[in-house]
């Protein structure tokens, strides 16, 4: 008989992260008062509070906006449909991250729940300089800025993974009753470990496509991490440096993120 062909599993990108659904929302994270809710204002010409002092925005904010498509206008046009909905993002204004909010630092918990029930991370950070603007760790640095968010969902991660550890070791008696049971709560445990390492190694869910099997992927997404979500980096940035496309901290900026998994980087100015 002739040897049986070896299938190759599909290797699987980030766009495997995560809940399948018609609405994408989107969350706009990052320190106090780095400029999440001017930016808001601006995207979805509202007027919410945009104060200068942390955690102005406590609840989060949200609002619709709609996105233009040519490929979809071409099928409104050629087949007429009765209704029309046009494509939209669901943006929403999350209150401001410190050090120690996997803790219960700042809003804490409340605020990393509000994070939870997003698809894709903005992540807002500043990159100017003004004694007027109060940053809570009183200087400014975005590539420190970055790190704190990123180690406190991190963080928070790990939390979630080792508490559902804990529950699965409690399950294995009575999985241990049924062979299919058995089957499936091995497979999840051997995807709980996998995960548990690869955060305690100080990386991210999303960056580690390499190393998860579809069937890791499948219960990634019933977990929903916080570092499974993918990220778009915003800078905020004085008029002048957008204008002249220049500032100290956007090298540093892009070095962190291509040594963090890579990722897209808009500059931008709501001054």
């Amino acid at each position: 008989m002739p040897p049986k062909k070896v299938v190759e599993e599909e290797k699987l990108g980030p766009w495997a992260l995560g809940r399948f659904s018609s609405n994408l929302k989107v969350g706009l994270v990052g320190m106090p008062n780095v400029g999440k809710s001017t930016l808001y204002n601006a995207l979805s010409n509202c007027s919410i509070p945009a104060e200068n002092f942390p955690f102005c925005t406590i609840d989060p904010n949200s609002t619709r906006v709609h996105v233009p498509d040519d490929r979809f206008d071409w099928l409104v046009e050629h087949h007429k449909p009765k209704s029309v909905v046009q494509p939209f993002l669901e943006i929403v204004d999350i209150a401001g991250l410190v050090k120690g909010a996997s803790g219960g630092a700042g809003l804490g918990n409340a605020f990393l729940s509000h994070i939870k029930a997003v698809d894709g991370i903005l992540h807002v950070m500043r990159a100017f300089d003004d004694a007027d603007v109060i940053h809570v760790e009183d200087r400014v640095d975005p590539v420190d800025d970055i790190e704190i968010i990123t180690s406190e969902l991190r963080i928070k991660d790990l939390e979630f993974m080792n508490n559902h550890l804990a529950k699965m070791n409690k399950d294995a008696q009575r999985a241990a009753q049924n062979p299919t049971m058995a089957k499936a709560h091995k497979a999840e445990m051997e995807t709980i470990n996998k995960v548990i390492a690869w955060l305690e190694e100080g990386k991210e869910v999303r960056n580690g496509m390499d190393q998860w099997t579809t069937s890791d992927v499948d219960f990634l997404n019933t977990y929903q991490l916080l570092t499974a979500k993918p990220v778009i980096y915003l800078i905020n940035l004085t008029k002048k440096d957008f204008a002249r496309k220049k500032n100290k901290w956007l090298v540093k900026i892009h070095e962190w993120i291509k040594s963090h998994g890579g990722g897209g980087m808009i500059p931008f100015s709501v001054e």
